[in-house]
């Protein structure tokens, strides 16, 4: 046998490794690079920010049946007669519609730190962690690139679109739904149907834009934006109606200022409306629609009132009309805090009888009482809420500041007697109503919380009075 035979196959040389490292290197960056754009193929269907709120790294962190709880603030939107409008165009026409009007929308909504949970053919749900502020200014931006959008469909030849906007606070959870095959990200909670209800309402009302009175007492600065209380909405499957404001700021000019001019006299005929006084109602609203008669709602206001003294048909809530009963869904089982919200519920249904009946209000015994009511509960909670470290106090304690801002502004307006005294009785108990719902809630979330978690350090309660 020959040398060469023994010797075995030949070593690789230094050259013969040096490309198989680069083949290496080659293929493990055509690996990365497909990962990269794997995971931004996957953010454009679950955005990094709803990951990042289920506290997943990336995409295949996501389980099923994931899921947390967050304070938002809920954003639904919707063109306005798109059904009509897709009925002229051929299903490919629709897709590019469709998108270059969302693709519109998106940047605005990611602009304000909004999160875009789904797209439901031209709708759009959105999701606001950072607060009601982000989400209205998000909204407002909305319309107004819509105007700057719809003045190109002009000059191309098309027709502009309207949309509609509503906007609820509160708590949601936000989590993974499906199977092992197939699951999707949602979010399910009561503020989100009350969304939905607010866009579906900004049709009834031809208004672009309604916040309900969650969101309103979520807002650092409500006086920073033009908003006016416009009607008591029953939403079906709740037993308790909830104020709703329009928010006009992106009207156009001249209507935006009449309806700043008007928005006194507006809200006061709206009051008097709930009231059954058409005559105070229908005078108030006849003075608005004269100095602006694009006004909508207040036109849809003057056909209900000469409804009601044709028909005496009220397109009312009836909420005056029968007393709030205490229900086992109020109760938190912490025996101090379900005492005061007893106590707060029967002086809400004494005043309710006093303004349906208009009887002379004590407003001195009544503001007295509410204070009271303030000092001795919103300390109790707070102090609770840091001994149990509660996620979400810092809303909680703002809701009691804007709660007693609120009631303060009326105690004011009653002193200076500045407007009708059943119209402010009217108002304190409308602020009552909102109030009284937004606090059992709130409350007994936290007293689930608090029976749940131990608390985190001894803190001083402080002692019933």
């Amino acid at each position: 046998m020959s040398e060469e035979e023994n010797s075995g196959p030949a070593l690789p040389g230094a050259d013969d490794i040096q490309a198989i490292l680069h083949k290496v290197i080659i293929a493990h960056q055509q690996a990365l690079a497909l990962l990269q754009q794997t995971e931004t193929a996957y953010s454009r269907l679950v955005p990094h920010q709803l990951l990042s709120l289920l506290q997943a790294k990336s995409i295949v962190d996501v389980k099923l049946g994931d899921q947390v709880e967050r304070k938002m603030t809920i954003l639904f939107s919707d063109i306005r007669d798109f059904t009509q409008l897709s009925e002229t165009m051929t299903p490919a026409e629709n897709f590019e519609f469709i998108n270059s009007y969302l693709s519109q929308m998106e940047p605005v909504i990611s602009r304000h730190h909004g999160i875009i949970d789904k797209y439901i053919g031209d709708a759009i749900m959105a999701l606001f962690a950072k607060g009601a502020d982000e989400a209205l200014r998000g909204a407002i931006g909305m319309l107004e690139r819509l105007a700057y959008y719809n003045a190109g469909r002009q000059r191309a030849g098309y027709q502009p679109i309207r949309i509609g906007i509503g906007l609820n606070s509160g708590m949601v959870m936000i989590g993974t739904v499906g199977g092992v095959n197939r699951m999707d990200s949602t979010v399910i909670g009561d503020a989100v149907n009350l969304a939905a209800r607010l866009e579906a309402a900004t049709k009834l009302y031809n208004t672009p834009l309604l916040i309900s009175h969650n969101t309103l007492y979520d807002l650092n600065d409500p006086a920073a934006y033009r908003l006016r209380f416009l009607d008591r909405l029953r939403v079906k499957g709740k037993a308790q109606p909830l104020s709703i404001y329009e928010a006009f700021d992106t009207d156009p000019p001249r209507l935006r200022q009449l309806k700043s001019k008007t928005r006194e006299d507006f809200e006061q005929a709206v009051a008097y409306y709930h009231l059954k006084d058409i005559a105070l109602a229908l005078p108030r609203f006849e003075r608005c629609a004269e100095i602006c008669p694009e006004d909508v709602p207040t036109r849809i206001y003057l056909e209900r009132c000469r409804e009601y003294q044709s028909s005496q048909h009220h397109f009312g809530t009836g909420e005056l009309d029968a007393p709030m009963l205490w229900k086992d869904e109020f109760k938190t089982g912490i025996e101090r805090i379900d005492g005061a919200h007893q106590a707060l519920l029967q002086r809400v249904n004494q005043h309710a009888v006093q303004v349906r009946q208009n009887e002379p209000v004590d407003f001195d015994d009544l503001f007295a009482f509410l204070h009271r009511h303030c000092a001795e509960l919103f300390p109790l909670e707070e102090a609770m809420m840091r001994e149990h470290d509660y996620p979400f106090a810092a809303s909680h304690t703002q809701e009691h500041r804007h709660f007693s801002a609120n009631l303060g502004d009326l105690q004011s307006q009653v002193r200076a007697g500045c407007h009708n005294q059943r119209y402010l009785a009217y108002r304190i108990e409308l602020l009552l109503l909102d109030w009284f719902s937004t606090a059992t809630k709130a409350d007994r979330h936290f007293a689930r919380f608090m029976q749940n978690t131990p608390p985190r350090q001894t803190a001083t309660i402080p002692a019933a009075k």
